[in-house]
């Protein structure tokens, strides 16, 4: 009898509630805050849950109760939106002032135009004689399952493939932006929608597989299910992560080096164009050595192109050409040489390692410890156990 709680269908069902809950409180959250990110995720939650009701529904005995369920019509391939929905949601994250176009619509076309061809399908078998007795019609058992489902498991893996190669591209591409803009990046790095894309990927791949292997043995409902279950998890592990974490401060970041933007009075676009000079050169690493500036924690691009009288794509250039560093590791190079100092003052009688390292313009033990490896391939505790010997 439905509902049947089991060991199958009350996981999938936990799961799948608590899903739908934070997809709600994502779009609640968007309708108060307008923060298009907050969409994004919702619709991704509401479409994971919802391709998730097959089988948690059918755990439950759905199928067994009721003979003659249209549900079949409405269970729809969600590919081709989920695809589009993850790039524009972690687009959504790392591209400032971020707006979706009217173009990007495309990217949803085919989500469309199957639910129309479901919808067609359905409204032409419901108009044919017997359908009240039989679970399927004639176009979803002579049409839908033995051709278009068929040929959907062809289209989708790679359509899916393709979006979350973009996606990766992306992410990647913002990563690297971020080093040649800030100092500190812990908080900006995104590490959790990394693991979403990690996650989400393993389970794409896990679904391929699981598809390729039941066109040769015939895979039930219980050796599904543990995809299903893994799906779930990750889906509410992504609401959860999205809800509470704030990407709004993301929005307001600007990574374009435009002449006729970025450039302040003194500085002329003409000026832009010269080669770097070694004047120039001295007068960052002034503000470096004398000025500490590298002590500000919170120590950006802007901050020291405003303190150089620079343009931001001055600055840039003269960082990564006169230098030959990106930003990030620039500045976080005089850090570690500041606390390689205050290691030689013995500092570290009085200061905890991270103390020391935040006297140093670190903001997170995270940073500083990945940052002091990169730098010196040791981590501090074996670089302060070797200058102690």
């Amino acid at each position: 009898m439905f509902p049947d709680f089991n060991r199958w269908s009350l996981p999938l069902l936990i799961l799948v509630l608590q899903g739908l809950l934070f997809a709600i409180l994502l779009l609640s959250k968007y309708k108060r805050k307008g923060n298009i990110s907050d969409l994004f995720l919702g619709l991704i939650l509401l479409l994971t849950c919802y391709s998730q009701t097959c089988y948690t529904v059918g755990f439950m005995g759905w199928y067994n109760e009721f003979r003659t369920t249209k549900i079949n019509y409405f269970l729809l391939e969600t590919t081709f939106a989920l695809g589009p929905l993850i790039f524009f949601y972690v687009k959504s994250i790392t591209t400032s002032k971020f707006k979706f176009s009217k173009k990007d619509w495309w990217h949803f076309a085919p989500a469309f135009a199957f639910i129309i061809y479901r919808l067609s399908i359905y409204t032409y078998d419901a108009l044919q004689p017997g359908f009240d007795t039989v679970q399927n019609g004639i176009l979803k058992l002579s049409l839908d399952e033995p051709i278009v489902l068929t040929a959907l498991g062809y289209i989708s893996p790679p359509y899916m493939l393709l979006y979350l190669a973009f996606t990766f591209q992306l992410f990647y591409n913002y990563r690297k932006k971020i080093m040649q803009f800030f100092s500190n990046t812990y908080k900006l790095e995104l590490n959790w929608i990394l693991s979403f894309l990690v996650l989400f990927s393993l389970a794409f791949l896990y679904s391929t597989i699981q598809s390729v292997v039941g066109r040769y043995i015939d895979l039930g409902y219980d050796d599904r299910w543990w995809l299903n279950l893994f799906v779930a998890i990750i889906t509410l592990y992504v609401g959860i992560k999205g809800y509470f974490t704030d990407t709004t401060k993301l929005k307001k970041l600007s990574f374009s080096f435009s002449p006729n933007r970025d450039a302040i009075p003194q500085k002329t676009e003409a000026n832009e164009q010269k080669t770097i000079s070694q004047a120039d050169i001295d007068t960052v690493k002034a503000l470096m050595e004398i000025d500490k500036a590298y002590l500000n924690p919170e120590l950006n691009l802007s901050d020291l192109a405003e303190q150089a009288h620079m343009s931001r794509a001055q600055l840039s250039e003269i960082v990564n050409s006169g230098f030959h560093k990106n930003f990030n590791d620039f500045v976080n190079g005089y850090r570690v040489e500041a606390f390689k100092s205050m290691l030689k003052e013995n500092k570290h009688e009085q200061l905890s390692l991270l103390g020391i390292a935040q006297e140093c313009g670190f903001n997170s033990k995270a940073t500083f410890n990945r940052v002091f490896k990169k730098l010196t391939n040791h981590s501090p505790t074996e670089y302060l156990k070797s200058s102690l010997n």
